[in-house]
């Protein structure tokens, strides 16, 4: 999935913690069985266009697809109830519940599948998502192109059996049907309209109730719903409604971010407010991209010396207190192929400037003018990435600018409009590092914003993609990202952590290792 989370956004949350009016908001209504949440709110609720965090969390919960990541990531039945594949793993025969409707009543069939992936196909849709997660489909790729108006490696069975034939066995397939963009949609809902997702009709857990821009989004669980019941009422999402740790600890919202100014008063075990928090590890890496097909990038020499100037540890240890990991690599801790002894790029600033003597530049008064690309407003830098831009200052010598895009500009049009440097995050959407290093890295991927290119490193991707002994295939991406962080196609910068503190009466509310929770599963025990 093109699942991003732009390290700028978290610059968001800083401002808005730090300088956001305290606005009034309704006491919390949790015992009548509502949980109150503080959120930035969605992008879009189209599953075939959801590319950001934010709006991943709404789509989750209001739409469903065959198969779904429980919470310990392992792939579970969702409308399908049950599959097969073939004896070549080629093709998936599933086999759908019956009975499964949409808000609206209407009854699902194998037949909204095949519509709603052909509709995330189509170019007249615009999917950023479509390629990478479907893409492994026969034929998928030339309706991408427009070559064809329908997609052969999708057939209907009947009613309930669809049939499902990929490229190559692929044993991260599964995995990429549990994003939303392999989610059914109501062709009546799509076609009633441009903003048709403003009222979504859904298959999920929850529907939506009320959305007013700006303030406020409601969801409300759904009484048809197919598998268990939602255990709340309602979910209110209140949209930069004040600091949220100031609504927290009024009871006006029950769960909270907690933000590096916080950090210290949370950690304290005298604080009343320890009991309440909750660390999480994400399968998460930040870091900041290097443009490889414009000057001054395209020099491998000068990629490894930015790299090599940077001070990883006293960023994440220092600026940002702790609360995430200094990245080596690219995958992160607790991800299948996780590499402890991988050779990372580290601090040296004497080795940073041989390198730049070694580059076709030969000296920083040689380079063109770099600017980095980031999401925000107001010409805000956090201070990580301020003090990051100090040391390339510093220790090389080289001046760079910043110029911000808009949330909306920035998310979906960065690969167009990215400058010399970009800032970015990318959280996983199923464990496996073919999420990471293919579908960042590889030649020609929609996420690869990097424009990179190494023929090297797409054979032994090829080659790990089919690969059927599991060993093996680690070994093989080890391998792969081991060709990645020598390349220097981005600065790893760090691994995330979810810091969030919870109300006690409100139980199981629990991130993933995705860092969504499952908002089916929680309930209110005021006891």
């Amino acid at each position: 999935m093109k699942r991003i989370w732009q390290l700028a956004l978290l610059a968001l949350l800083v401002a808005a913690l730090l300088f956001l009016p305290l606005t009034a908001c309704q006491p919390s209504s949790s015992g009548q069985g509502v949980l109150n949440l503080w959120d930035t709110g969605p992008l879009t609720l189209d599953p075939a266009i959801a590319a950001d965090m934010s709006s991943y969390v709404y789509v989750m919960h209001i739409f469903s697809g065959l198969v779904r990541l429980d919470q310990s990531l392992n792939i579970a039945p969702d409308i399908a109830e049950s599959w097969e594949p073939s004896s070549d793993n080629k093709t998936y025969t599933f086999h759908l519940r019956q009975g499964v409707k949409f808000h609206d009543g209407r009854e699902v069939k194998a037949a909204d599948f095949k519509y709603s992936w052909e509709r995330a196909c189509d170019p007249a849709t615009g999917s950023g998502t479509a390629a990478t997660y479907l893409g492994d489909i026969v034929g998928a790729k030339d309706m991408l192109a427009g070559k064809t108006g329908e997609i052969p490696g999708v057939k209907v069975l009947d009613d309930y059996t669809l049939q499902v034939t990929i490229d190559a066995p692929k044993a991260y397939f599964l995995n990429k049907l549990a994003y939303p963009t392999a989610f059914v949609v109501d062709r009546a809902n799509v076609e009633s309209g441009k903003n048709w997702w403003r009222e979504p009709n859904g298959t999920g857990p929850f529907k939506l109730k009320e959305w007013k821009e700006g303030q406020r989004l409601i969801l409300e669980r759904s009484q048809i719903y197919y598998g268990e019941p939602a255990k709340l009422g309602q979910v209110v999402f209140r949209f930069l409604a004040g600091v949220p740790m100031a609504l927290y600890e009024t009871g006006q919202i029950d769960v909270s971010p907690v933000s590096t100014s916080y950090i210290d008063e949370v950690s304290d075990v005298t604080n009343p407010l320890h009991q309440e928090l909750t660390v999480t590890p994400e399968l998460s890496l930040y870091y900041i991209g290097f443009n490889t097909a414009q000057p001054p990038f395209d020099d491998v020499n000068i990629r490894r010396a930015f790299c090599l100037a940077v001070n990883k540890e006293h960023i994440a240890k220092v600026i940002l207190k702790d609360m995430v990991n200094e990245a080596e690599g690219i995958l992160p801790p607790g991800m299948p192929g996780y590499n402890e002894t991988l050779e990372g790029l580290d601090y040296d600033v004497e080795k940073a400037k041989e390198l730049i003597a070694a580059s076709k530049y030969g000296d920083v008064s040689n380079l063109p003018p770099i600017t980095l690309t980031m999401e925000g407003y107001g010409n805000s830098v956090p201070s990580y990435l301020g003090a990051i831009i100090q040391e390339w200052q510093q220790n090389l010598g080289v001046e760079i600018s910043v110029r911000q895009l808009e949330t909306e500009n920035f998310l979906y049009n960065l690969k167009q409009e990215k400058d010399e440097l970009f800032i970015l995050g990318w959280v996983a959407d199923y464990p496996d590092p073919h999420n990471f290093l293919d579908i960042l890295f590889y030649t020609g991927s929609e996420n690869n914003i990097f424009e990179y290119s190494n023929p090297t490193l797409d054979a032994l991707l090829d080659q790990a993609a089919i690969e059927q002994n599991k060993a093996d295939r680690l070994d093989m991406y080890q391998q792969a990202e081991q060709l990645v962080v020598d390349d220097a196609p981005c600065l790893p910068l760090f691994h995330g952590t979810n810091y969030i503190l919870v109300k006690p009466y409100v139980k199981d509310y629990a991130l993933s290792p995705l860092g969504i929770p499952d908002l089916s599963k929680v309930y209110i025990d005021r006891g």
